[in-house]
Protein backbone atom coordinates (compact mmCIF):
# COMPACT_ATOMS: atom_id res chain seq x y z
CA UNK A 1 0.00 0.00 0.00
CA UNK A 2 1.25 3.49 -1.16
CA UNK A 3 1.15 5.33 2.14
CA UNK A 4 4.21 8.12 1.78
CA UNK A 5 2.57 10.96 3.65
CA UNK A 6 2.94 14.49 2.26
CA UNK A 7 5.06 16.95 4.56
CA UNK A 8 1.90 19.44 4.65
CA UNK A 9 -1.01 18.80 7.21
CA UNK A 10 -3.39 17.79 4.42
CA UNK A 11 -0.98 15.15 3.63
CA UNK A 12 -0.88 13.64 6.83
CA UNK A 13 -4.71 13.97 7.30
CA UNK A 14 -5.30 12.48 4.15
CA UNK A 15 -2.53 9.20 4.92
CA UNK A 16 -4.66 9.24 7.93
CA UNK A 17 -7.84 9.05 6.27
CA UNK A 18 -6.39 5.99 3.97
CA UNK A 19 -6.00 4.30 7.32
CA UNK A 20 -8.94 4.88 8.74
CA UNK A 21 -10.82 3.59 5.57
CA UNK A 22 -8.85 -0.08 5.47
CA UNK A 23 -9.76 -0.55 8.85
CA UNK A 24 -13.54 -0.54 7.74
CA UNK A 25 -12.80 -3.44 5.74
CA UNK A 26 -14.80 -6.52 7.24
CA UNK A 27 -12.49 -9.28 6.19
CA UNK A 28 -8.95 -10.68 6.96
CA UNK A 29 -5.86 -9.38 5.01
CA UNK A 30 -2.31 -8.89 4.61
CA UNK A 31 -0.84 -5.23 5.00
CA UNK A 32 2.22 -4.50 2.54
CA UNK A 33 3.52 -0.74 2.96
CA UNK A 34 5.52 0.87 1.27
CA UNK A 35 9.43 0.92 1.56
CA UNK A 36 11.82 3.67 1.44
CA UNK A 37 13.24 2.46 -1.92
CA UNK A 38 11.12 1.03 -5.10
CA UNK A 39 13.36 -2.01 -5.11
CA UNK A 40 12.89 -2.92 -0.98
CA UNK A 41 9.07 -2.54 -2.11
CA UNK A 42 9.76 -4.87 -5.10
CA UNK A 43 11.52 -7.75 -2.98
CA UNK A 44 8.53 -7.07 -0.31
CA UNK A 45 5.77 -7.83 -2.30
CA UNK A 46 7.51 -10.91 -4.10
CA UNK A 47 7.47 -12.93 -0.66
CA UNK A 48 3.72 -12.85 -1.78
CA UNK A 49 3.70 -14.39 -4.81
CA UNK A 50 1.02 -12.38 -6.17
CA UNK A 51 -1.19 -13.38 -8.99
CA UNK A 52 -2.26 -9.92 -10.03
CA UNK A 53 -1.24 -6.20 -8.48
CA UNK A 54 -4.26 -3.54 -9.38
CA UNK A 55 -4.47 -0.26 -8.27
CA UNK A 56 -7.11 0.65 -5.94
CA UNK A 57 -7.38 4.49 -6.44
CA UNK A 58 -5.27 7.04 -8.56
CA UNK A 59 -2.69 7.13 -6.13
CA UNK A 60 -1.87 3.25 -6.39
CA UNK A 61 -2.13 3.44 -10.46
CA UNK A 62 2.06 4.28 -10.90
CA UNK A 63 2.97 1.99 -8.10
CA UNK A 64 0.59 -1.00 -8.90
CA UNK A 65 2.33 -0.79 -12.58
CA UNK A 66 5.65 -0.43 -11.80
CA UNK A 67 5.42 -3.24 -9.90
CA UNK A 68 3.61 -5.50 -11.92
CA UNK A 69 6.23 -5.13 -14.15
CA UNK A 70 8.83 -5.70 -12.24
CA UNK A 71 7.10 -8.91 -11.65
CA UNK A 72 6.34 -9.98 -14.86
CA UNK A 73 2.70 -9.63 -14.77
CA UNK A 74 -0.09 -9.21 -16.57
CA UNK A 75 -0.73 -5.34 -16.66
CA UNK A 76 -0.17 -2.27 -18.57
CA UNK A 77 3.07 -1.31 -19.97
CA UNK A 78 5.15 1.62 -17.65
CA UNK A 79 6.06 3.42 -21.02
CA UNK A 80 2.45 4.59 -20.92
CA UNK A 81 2.16 6.42 -17.03
CA UNK A 82 2.57 9.41 -17.89
CA UNK A 83 -0.39 9.70 -20.21
CA UNK A 84 -2.17 7.34 -18.18
CA UNK A 85 -2.07 9.77 -14.64
CA UNK A 86 -0.72 13.60 -15.80
CA UNK A 87 -3.79 15.26 -17.31
CA UNK A 88 -1.60 17.65 -19.44
CA UNK A 89 0.03 14.29 -21.12
CA UNK A 90 -3.09 12.07 -21.57
CA UNK A 91 -4.09 15.13 -23.87
CA UNK A 92 -0.78 15.37 -25.39
CA UNK A 93 -0.91 11.72 -26.18
CA UNK A 94 -4.41 12.38 -27.90
CA UNK A 95 -3.32 15.11 -29.92
CA UNK A 96 -0.21 13.06 -31.27
CA UNK A 97 -2.77 10.13 -32.48
CA UNK A 98 -5.25 12.49 -34.34
CA UNK A 99 -7.79 12.05 -32.06
CA UNK A 100 -9.61 15.68 -30.64
CA UNK A 101 -7.93 16.85 -27.52
CA UNK A 102 -8.60 19.93 -24.82
CA UNK A 103 -5.91 22.90 -25.87
CA UNK A 104 -3.81 23.48 -22.49
CA UNK A 105 -0.56 24.50 -20.72
CA UNK A 106 1.50 23.51 -17.76
CA UNK A 107 2.42 26.98 -16.03
CA UNK A 108 4.66 27.43 -12.98
CA UNK A 109 3.67 30.99 -12.29
CA UNK A 110 1.37 33.74 -12.75
CA UNK A 111 3.24 35.32 -15.65
CA UNK A 112 3.18 32.02 -17.92
CA UNK A 113 -0.55 31.76 -17.56
CA UNK A 114 -1.06 35.24 -18.40
CA UNK A 115 1.38 34.94 -21.83
CA UNK A 116 -1.04 31.26 -22.44
CA UNK A 117 -4.39 33.28 -21.94
CA UNK A 118 -3.72 35.67 -24.30
CA UNK A 119 -1.67 34.25 -26.89
CA UNK A 120 -4.18 31.99 -27.36
CA UNK A 121 -6.95 34.49 -27.24
CA UNK A 122 -9.07 32.65 -24.61
CA UNK A 123 -12.13 33.48 -22.29
CA UNK A 124 -13.61 30.88 -20.27
CA UNK A 125 -10.56 28.60 -19.08
CA UNK A 126 -10.56 25.46 -16.53
CA UNK A 127 -7.24 25.60 -13.78
CA UNK A 128 -6.49 21.92 -12.33
CA UNK A 129 -3.16 20.24 -10.80
CA UNK A 130 -1.47 18.03 -13.49
CA UNK A 131 -1.97 14.87 -10.90
CA UNK A 132 -4.73 14.93 -8.33
CA UNK A 133 -8.50 13.47 -7.69
CA UNK A 134 -12.03 14.45 -6.75
CA UNK A 135 -12.18 17.98 -8.65
CA UNK A 136 -10.19 18.77 -5.78
CA UNK A 137 -8.69 21.89 -6.91
CA UNK A 138 -10.07 22.12 -10.07
CA UNK A 139 -11.49 25.79 -10.62
CA UNK A 140 -13.71 26.84 -13.65
CA UNK A 141 -12.44 30.87 -14.58
CA UNK A 142 -15.39 32.88 -16.31
CA UNK A 143 -12.66 35.42 -17.32
CA UNK A 144 -9.18 36.76 -16.82
CA UNK A 145 -9.45 38.40 -13.94
CA UNK A 146 -11.05 34.85 -12.26
CA UNK A 147 -8.15 33.30 -13.58
CA UNK A 148 -5.49 35.42 -12.09
CA UNK A 149 -7.13 34.97 -8.10
CA UNK A 150 -7.22 31.17 -9.36
CA UNK A 151 -4.23 30.38 -10.21
CA UNK A 152 -2.90 32.91 -7.01
CA UNK A 153 -4.87 31.05 -4.50
CA UNK A 154 -4.12 27.41 -5.84
CA UNK A 155 -0.35 28.08 -5.86
CA UNK A 156 -0.57 28.33 -2.25
CA UNK A 157 -2.95 25.70 -2.04
CA UNK A 158 -2.43 21.60 -2.31
CA UNK A 159 -3.97 18.43 -4.29
CA UNK A 160 -6.31 16.02 -3.28
CA UNK A 161 -3.10 13.81 -1.63
CA UNK A 162 -1.96 17.02 0.54
CA UNK A 163 1.29 17.56 -2.20
CA UNK A 164 2.16 21.24 -2.27
CA UNK A 165 0.90 22.55 -5.86
CA UNK A 166 3.93 23.09 -8.15
CA UNK A 167 2.73 23.50 -11.22
CA UNK A 168 -1.55 24.09 -13.13
CA UNK A 169 -2.60 22.70 -16.14
CA UNK A 170 -4.75 25.93 -17.60
CA UNK A 171 -7.53 24.25 -20.33
CA UNK A 172 -9.69 26.02 -22.83
CA UNK A 173 -12.92 25.47 -20.98
CA UNK A 174 -15.32 23.29 -22.95
CA UNK A 175 -19.10 23.54 -22.35
CA UNK A 176 -20.92 20.77 -22.59
CA UNK A 177 -22.68 17.69 -20.69
CA UNK A 178 -19.80 15.71 -18.68
CA UNK A 179 -20.25 12.00 -18.75
CA UNK A 180 -18.43 8.66 -16.82
CA UNK A 181 -17.43 5.77 -19.26
CA UNK A 182 -16.39 3.14 -17.40
CA UNK A 183 -14.63 0.02 -19.19
CA UNK A 184 -12.00 -3.15 -18.83
CA UNK A 185 -9.88 -4.31 -20.70
CA UNK A 186 -8.60 -7.83 -22.11
CA UNK A 187 -5.60 -8.21 -24.50
CA UNK A 188 -6.62 -4.90 -25.57
CA UNK A 189 -10.31 -5.49 -26.21
CA UNK A 190 -12.38 -2.84 -24.62
CA UNK A 191 -15.76 -3.41 -22.95
CA UNK A 192 -18.17 -0.84 -21.08
CA UNK A 193 -19.75 -1.86 -17.76
CA UNK A 194 -21.44 1.37 -16.92
CA UNK A 195 -21.84 4.88 -18.25
CA UNK A 196 -23.04 7.55 -16.07
CA UNK A 197 -24.02 11.24 -16.39
CA UNK A 198 -22.62 14.11 -14.17
CA UNK A 199 -24.29 17.01 -12.72
CA UNK A 200 -21.76 19.31 -11.35
CA UNK A 201 -22.54 22.75 -10.16
CA UNK A 202 -19.55 25.99 -10.15
CA UNK A 203 -19.52 27.56 -6.66
CA UNK A 204 -19.35 31.21 -6.01
CA UNK A 205 -15.36 30.76 -6.07
CA UNK A 206 -15.14 28.72 -9.30
CA UNK A 207 -14.73 25.44 -7.70
CA UNK A 208 -16.40 22.34 -9.36
CA UNK A 209 -18.81 20.48 -7.07
CA UNK A 210 -20.39 17.37 -7.60
CA UNK A 211 -24.15 17.21 -7.60
CA UNK A 212 -25.18 13.85 -8.85
CA UNK A 213 -24.24 11.28 -11.03
CA UNK A 214 -27.19 9.01 -12.65
CA UNK A 215 -27.03 5.76 -14.98
CA UNK A 216 -27.40 5.92 -18.75
CA UNK A 217 -29.80 3.03 -19.08
CA UNK A 218 -30.20 4.04 -22.67
CA UNK A 219 -28.21 5.72 -25.45
CA UNK A 220 -29.37 8.98 -26.48
CA UNK A 221 -28.05 11.26 -29.38
CA UNK A 222 -24.44 11.41 -29.35
CA UNK A 223 -23.65 8.98 -26.44
CA UNK A 224 -22.83 6.13 -29.11
CA UNK A 225 -19.99 8.15 -31.07
CA UNK A 226 -18.90 9.23 -27.24
CA UNK A 227 -18.22 5.47 -26.24
CA UNK A 228 -16.14 4.56 -29.89
CA UNK A 229 -14.57 7.89 -28.67
CA UNK A 230 -13.88 6.43 -25.23
CA UNK A 231 -12.51 3.27 -26.87
CA UNK A 232 -9.73 4.82 -28.90
CA UNK A 233 -9.16 6.91 -25.51
CA UNK A 234 -8.18 3.49 -24.59
CA UNK A 235 -6.01 2.60 -27.28
CA UNK A 236 -4.28 5.46 -27.49
CA UNK A 237 -3.40 4.84 -24.14
CA UNK A 238 -2.30 1.35 -25.36
CA UNK A 239 -4.22 -0.14 -22.55
CA UNK A 240 -4.22 -3.81 -22.14
CA UNK A 241 -5.62 -5.05 -19.07
CA UNK A 242 -7.95 -3.61 -16.39
CA UNK A 243 -9.97 -0.75 -15.47
CA UNK A 244 -10.53 2.71 -17.16
CA UNK A 245 -12.41 5.71 -15.51
CA UNK A 246 -13.34 7.83 -18.22
CA UNK A 247 -14.34 10.92 -17.74
CA UNK A 248 -15.90 12.98 -20.86
CA UNK A 249 -18.11 15.89 -22.43
CA UNK A 250 -20.46 16.24 -25.14
CA UNK A 251 -20.69 20.16 -27.04
CA UNK A 252 -21.76 20.95 -30.14
CA UNK A 253 -18.31 19.50 -31.35
CA UNK A 254 -19.08 15.95 -30.27
CA UNK A 255 -17.07 13.91 -27.44
CA UNK A 256 -13.85 14.87 -25.33
CA UNK A 257 -11.42 13.44 -23.12
CA UNK A 258 -11.61 15.44 -19.38
CA UNK A 259 -9.68 13.03 -18.15
CA UNK A 260 -8.98 9.19 -17.80
CA UNK A 261 -8.27 7.28 -14.26
CA UNK A 262 -6.62 3.73 -14.89
CA UNK A 263 -8.26 2.11 -11.86
CA UNK A 264 -12.13 1.47 -10.51
CA UNK A 265 -14.66 4.14 -10.30
CA UNK A 266 -14.73 6.02 -7.00
CA UNK A 267 -17.54 7.04 -5.33
CA UNK A 268 -17.34 4.27 -2.97
CA UNK A 269 -19.95 1.93 -4.41
CA UNK A 270 -21.44 -0.96 -2.60
CA UNK A 271 -21.17 -4.04 -4.36
CA UNK A 272 -24.87 -4.88 -3.80
CA UNK A 273 -25.83 -1.25 -5.27
CA UNK A 274 -23.89 -2.00 -8.56
CA UNK A 275 -25.51 -5.63 -9.05
CA UNK A 276 -28.76 -4.60 -8.82
CA UNK A 277 -28.37 -2.06 -11.46
CA UNK A 278 -25.72 -3.89 -13.61
CA UNK A 279 -25.40 -7.40 -12.54
CA UNK A 280 -22.10 -7.34 -11.90
CA UNK A 281 -19.59 -5.00 -9.89
CA UNK A 282 -16.44 -3.79 -10.57
CA UNK A 283 -14.43 -6.38 -8.76
CA UNK A 284 -15.93 -9.16 -10.37
CA UNK A 285 -15.34 -7.39 -13.57
CA UNK A 286 -11.89 -6.17 -13.16
CA UNK A 287 -10.69 -9.14 -12.20
CA UNK A 288 -12.36 -10.85 -15.31
CA UNK A 289 -10.54 -8.82 -17.50
CA UNK A 290 -7.50 -10.04 -16.14
CA UNK A 291 -7.90 -13.81 -15.34
CA UNK A 292 -11.32 -15.00 -17.08
CA UNK A 293 -11.15 -14.10 -20.40
CA UNK A 294 -14.61 -16.33 -20.57
CA UNK A 295 -16.22 -14.46 -18.14
CA UNK A 296 -15.08 -11.28 -19.58
CA UNK A 297 -16.50 -12.33 -23.53
CA UNK A 298 -19.59 -13.77 -21.93
CA UNK A 299 -20.71 -10.14 -20.87
CA UNK A 300 -19.18 -8.47 -23.79
CA UNK A 301 -21.13 -10.35 -26.11
CA UNK A 302 -24.45 -9.67 -24.29
CA UNK A 303 -24.32 -5.97 -24.59
CA UNK A 304 -24.84 -2.93 -22.71
CA UNK A 305 -28.08 -3.69 -21.14
CA UNK A 306 -29.31 -2.47 -17.38
CA UNK A 307 -31.77 -3.93 -15.15
CA UNK A 308 -32.36 -0.87 -12.91
CA UNK A 309 -31.60 2.79 -12.65
CA UNK A 310 -29.07 4.34 -9.86
CA UNK A 311 -27.91 7.99 -8.96
CA UNK A 312 -25.48 9.54 -6.46
CA UNK A 313 -26.61 12.36 -4.88
CA UNK A 314 -24.04 14.20 -2.91
CA UNK A 315 -24.58 16.26 -0.47
CA UNK A 316 -23.04 20.10 -0.87
CA UNK A 317 -22.35 22.08 2.32
CA UNK A 318 -23.04 25.81 1.68
CA UNK A 319 -21.13 27.09 4.38
CA UNK A 320 -18.01 26.37 7.50
CA UNK A 321 -20.12 24.96 10.00
CA UNK A 322 -20.33 22.50 13.56
CA UNK A 323 -22.31 19.90 13.23
CA UNK A 324 -23.70 18.24 15.99
CA UNK A 325 -26.67 16.21 14.54
CA UNK A 326 -27.53 14.51 10.93
CA UNK A 327 -30.77 14.19 10.69
CA UNK A 328 -31.16 12.81 6.95
CA UNK A 329 -29.98 9.08 8.76
CA UNK A 330 -33.92 9.07 9.99
CA UNK A 331 -35.34 10.38 6.78
CA UNK A 332 -33.35 8.68 3.68
CA UNK A 333 -34.89 5.32 4.24
CA UNK A 334 -38.56 6.37 4.03
CA UNK A 335 -37.10 6.92 0.41
CA UNK A 336 -38.50 4.39 -2.39
CA UNK A 337 -34.77 4.23 -4.50
CA UNK A 338 -33.11 4.25 -1.21
CA UNK A 339 -29.96 1.96 -0.62
CA UNK A 340 -27.20 3.27 1.27
CA UNK A 341 -25.67 6.21 2.35
CA UNK A 342 -22.79 7.20 3.80
CA UNK A 343 -24.14 9.30 6.63
CA UNK A 344 -24.57 6.89 9.44
CA UNK A 345 -24.16 8.69 12.26
CA UNK A 346 -27.18 10.20 13.87
CA UNK A 347 -24.80 12.89 16.32
CA UNK A 348 -21.72 14.12 16.35
CA UNK A 349 -19.33 15.95 19.19
CA UNK A 350 -19.26 19.12 17.64
CA UNK A 351 -17.38 18.31 14.44
CA UNK A 352 -15.94 21.24 12.26
CA UNK A 353 -16.89 20.53 8.48
CA UNK A 354 -15.61 22.95 5.29
CA UNK A 355 -17.78 24.06 2.77
CA UNK A 356 -18.15 21.70 0.25
CA UNK A 357 -15.39 23.09 -2.65
CA UNK A 358 -14.57 18.97 -4.73
CA UNK A 359 -15.49 15.48 -4.30
CA UNK A 360 -13.30 15.52 -0.74
CA UNK A 361 -15.27 18.38 1.04
CA UNK A 362 -19.17 17.00 0.51
CA UNK A 363 -21.14 16.50 3.42
CA UNK A 364 -21.53 13.06 2.28
CA UNK A 365 -24.02 10.63 -0.61
CA UNK A 366 -26.91 8.57 -1.22
CA UNK A 367 -27.48 5.38 -3.26
CA UNK A 368 -30.52 5.31 -4.65
CA UNK A 369 -31.89 2.82 -7.24
CA UNK A 370 -35.04 1.44 -7.98
CA UNK A 371 -36.44 -0.33 -11.62
CA UNK A 372 -38.86 2.75 -11.64
CA UNK A 373 -36.53 6.05 -13.28
CA UNK A 374 -39.82 8.10 -11.43
CA UNK A 375 -38.94 6.80 -8.25
CA UNK A 376 -35.27 7.78 -8.38
CA UNK A 377 -35.94 11.11 -10.62
CA UNK A 378 -38.26 12.00 -7.37
CA UNK A 379 -36.13 10.80 -4.64
CA UNK A 380 -33.72 12.75 -6.24
CA UNK A 381 -35.30 16.19 -6.63
CA UNK A 382 -36.60 15.90 -2.90
CA UNK A 383 -32.73 15.33 -1.52
CA UNK A 384 -32.05 18.77 -3.76
CA UNK A 385 -34.85 20.08 -2.51
CA UNK A 386 -33.97 19.81 1.23
CA UNK A 387 -30.24 20.79 0.31
CA UNK A 388 -31.51 23.67 -0.74
CA UNK A 389 -34.33 25.14 1.39
CA UNK A 390 -33.58 23.07 4.73
CA UNK A 391 -29.91 22.03 4.93
CA UNK A 392 -29.96 21.44 8.49
CA UNK A 393 -32.41 18.41 7.69
CA UNK A 394 -28.83 16.88 6.19
CA UNK A 395 -26.51 18.43 8.63
CA UNK A 396 -27.67 20.74 11.17
CA UNK A 397 -25.58 22.29 13.96
CA UNK A 398 -28.70 22.38 16.31
CA UNK A 399 -28.50 26.64 17.21
CA UNK A 400 -30.55 28.29 19.80
CA UNK A 401 -34.23 28.38 19.74
CA UNK A 402 -36.97 30.93 20.97
CA UNK A 403 -37.99 31.30 24.71
CA UNK A 404 -40.13 29.15 26.12
CA UNK A 405 -43.50 30.42 26.71
CA UNK A 406 -45.80 29.41 29.92
CA UNK A 407 -47.80 26.36 29.89
CA UNK A 408 -51.29 28.39 29.61
CA UNK A 409 -49.80 30.31 26.44
CA UNK A 410 -49.08 27.09 24.34
CA UNK A 411 -52.88 25.99 25.69
CA UNK A 412 -54.89 28.47 25.18
CA UNK A 413 -53.05 28.92 21.78
CA UNK A 414 -53.94 25.45 20.07
CA UNK A 415 -57.25 25.17 22.15
CA UNK A 416 -59.35 26.46 19.42
CA UNK A 417 -58.06 23.93 17.21
CA UNK A 418 -59.15 20.67 19.22
CA UNK A 419 -62.70 22.74 20.03
CA UNK A 420 -63.13 22.75 16.49
CA UNK A 421 -62.10 19.47 14.78
CA UNK A 422 -62.51 17.33 17.80
CA UNK A 423 -66.28 16.46 16.75
CA UNK A 424 -64.64 15.49 13.27
CA UNK A 425 -63.34 11.97 14.30
CA UNK A 426 -61.14 10.24 16.86
CA UNK A 427 -58.01 12.34 17.87
CA UNK A 428 -54.50 12.11 18.75
CA UNK A 429 -53.35 15.38 20.88
CA UNK A 430 -49.10 14.66 21.10
CA UNK A 431 -48.35 17.32 23.50
CA UNK A 432 -46.38 19.09 26.35
CA UNK A 433 -49.38 20.65 27.89
CA UNK A 434 -52.37 18.59 28.86
CA UNK A 435 -55.99 19.96 28.69
CA UNK A 436 -58.93 18.67 30.92
CA UNK A 437 -61.09 17.50 27.72
CA UNK A 438 -61.97 13.65 27.35
CA UNK A 439 -62.82 14.25 23.68
CA UNK A 440 -59.27 13.83 22.48
CA UNK A 441 -56.22 10.75 23.29
CA UNK A 442 -53.79 12.88 24.60
CA UNK A 443 -50.12 11.92 25.28
CA UNK A 444 -46.63 13.42 25.53
CA UNK A 445 -44.01 12.01 23.51
CA UNK A 446 -42.62 9.62 24.74
CA UNK A 447 -45.44 7.40 24.65
CA UNK A 448 -45.97 7.80 20.77
CA UNK A 449 -44.41 4.66 20.01
CA UNK A 450 -46.89 2.80 22.49
CA UNK A 451 -49.80 4.01 20.90
CA UNK A 452 -51.79 1.09 18.64
CA UNK A 453 -53.93 2.38 15.74
CA UNK A 454 -54.23 5.23 13.82
CA UNK A 455 -55.85 8.50 14.21
CA UNK A 456 -58.45 11.09 12.03
CA UNK A 457 -56.49 13.77 12.96
CA UNK A 458 -53.14 13.94 14.94
CA UNK A 459 -52.26 17.05 16.53
CA UNK A 460 -48.47 18.15 17.49
CA UNK A 461 -48.32 20.27 20.19
CA UNK A 462 -44.52 19.84 21.11
CA UNK A 463 -42.11 22.54 22.69
CA UNK A 464 -40.60 22.00 25.81
CA UNK A 465 -39.59 18.18 25.20
CA UNK A 466 -37.83 19.26 21.71
CA UNK A 467 -35.93 22.62 23.35
CA UNK A 468 -32.90 20.12 24.47
CA UNK A 469 -32.83 17.78 21.65
CA UNK A 470 -30.73 17.45 18.66
CA UNK A 471 -32.24 18.12 15.30
CA UNK A 472 -32.11 13.99 14.89
CA UNK A 473 -33.89 13.47 17.55
CA UNK A 474 -36.42 16.08 16.68
CA UNK A 475 -37.37 14.43 13.10
CA UNK A 476 -37.24 10.98 14.19
CA UNK A 477 -40.08 12.89 17.26
CA UNK A 478 -41.95 14.28 14.25
CA UNK A 479 -41.96 11.50 11.47
CA UNK A 480 -43.20 8.71 14.54
CA UNK A 481 -46.07 11.60 14.89
CA UNK A 482 -47.64 11.91 11.43
CA UNK A 483 -47.53 8.33 10.60
CA UNK A 484 -50.11 7.90 13.54
CA UNK A 485 -53.03 9.29 11.08
CA UNK A 486 -55.10 7.13 8.76
CA UNK A 487 -55.51 7.19 5.28
CA UNK A 488 -57.01 10.55 4.12
CA UNK A 489 -56.79 12.01 7.93
CA UNK A 490 -55.51 15.56 8.35
CA UNK A 491 -52.43 16.45 10.41
CA UNK A 492 -51.88 19.80 12.33
CA UNK A 493 -47.99 21.31 13.48
CA UNK A 494 -48.28 24.95 14.67
CA UNK A 495 -45.70 27.37 14.69
CA UNK A 496 -45.44 26.74 18.54
CA UNK A 497 -43.74 23.25 17.69
CA UNK A 498 -41.93 23.68 14.10
CA UNK A 499 -40.15 27.15 15.61
CA UNK A 500 -38.11 25.09 17.05
CA UNK A 501 -37.01 22.59 14.34
CA UNK A 502 -33.48 24.22 13.10
CA UNK A 503 -34.70 23.69 9.75
CA UNK A 504 -38.55 25.63 10.43
CA UNK A 505 -41.95 25.47 8.91
CA UNK A 506 -39.99 24.24 5.61
CA UNK A 507 -38.19 21.15 7.51
CA UNK A 508 -41.17 20.02 8.87
CA UNK A 509 -43.32 20.22 5.38
CA UNK A 510 -40.42 18.22 4.10
CA UNK A 511 -40.87 15.59 6.27
CA UNK A 512 -44.46 15.17 5.30
CA UNK A 513 -43.03 15.41 1.47
CA UNK A 514 -40.87 12.66 2.14
CA UNK A 515 -43.69 10.00 3.69
CA UNK A 516 -45.49 11.19 0.01
CA UNK A 517 -48.48 13.10 2.59
CA UNK A 518 -49.98 16.51 1.39
CA UNK A 519 -49.34 19.72 2.48
CA UNK A 520 -53.04 21.31 2.26
CA UNK A 521 -53.86 24.77 1.43
CA UNK A 522 -54.52 26.97 4.39
CA UNK A 523 -57.70 28.65 5.04
CA UNK A 524 -58.32 31.82 5.87
CA UNK A 525 -58.24 32.87 8.82
CA UNK A 526 -55.88 30.34 10.29
CA UNK A 527 -52.10 31.06 10.35
CA UNK A 528 -48.63 29.74 11.31
CA UNK A 529 -50.43 26.42 10.57
CA UNK A 530 -48.91 23.47 9.21
CA UNK A 531 -52.16 21.66 7.63
CA UNK A 532 -51.21 18.26 5.97
CA UNK A 533 -53.00 15.27 4.78
CA UNK A 534 -52.47 11.42 4.71
CA UNK A 535 -53.32 10.45 0.81
CA UNK A 536 -55.58 7.34 0.78
CA UNK A 537 -53.86 4.39 -0.74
Amino acid sequence: MDLKDSDTEDGKRFGEHVREEYELIPYEFDMIYEKDTFEETVEEVRKFNPLLIVPGNERGVVLATKLSHELGLLGNSIENLDAMTLKNEMHNRLAQRGLRSIKGKVVHCLDEALEFYDSENLKEVVIKPTYSAGSASVRICLNRDEMIDSINQLFDNVNYYGDEIEELLIQERINGIEYIVNTVTHKGIHRVTLIWKYNKVRTSEGAIVYDSCETVNELSLGEAEMVEYAYKVADALEIQYGPVHGEYMIDEKGPVLIEVNCRPCGGSMPAEFLDRISGQHETDSILDSYLKPNSFYDELNKGYRLYAHGTLKFFIIPKDMIVRSSPIVNIDKKLKAFHDSSLTKATYPDMFVQKTEDLNTAAGYVFLVNENKSHVDHDLNFLRDIERNTFSLILSDDAAYPKLKEDSAYLSEIMPLIEKIKKHGTGLFLTDQFTDTDDIFQIDYDKINDVNGNFDFVIVNLNKSLIDRNEADKVKIILDALLKVKNGGLIFVPKNTYQLMASGRKGIEALIKVLDYKIELPPHPIHDMIIASRLPG
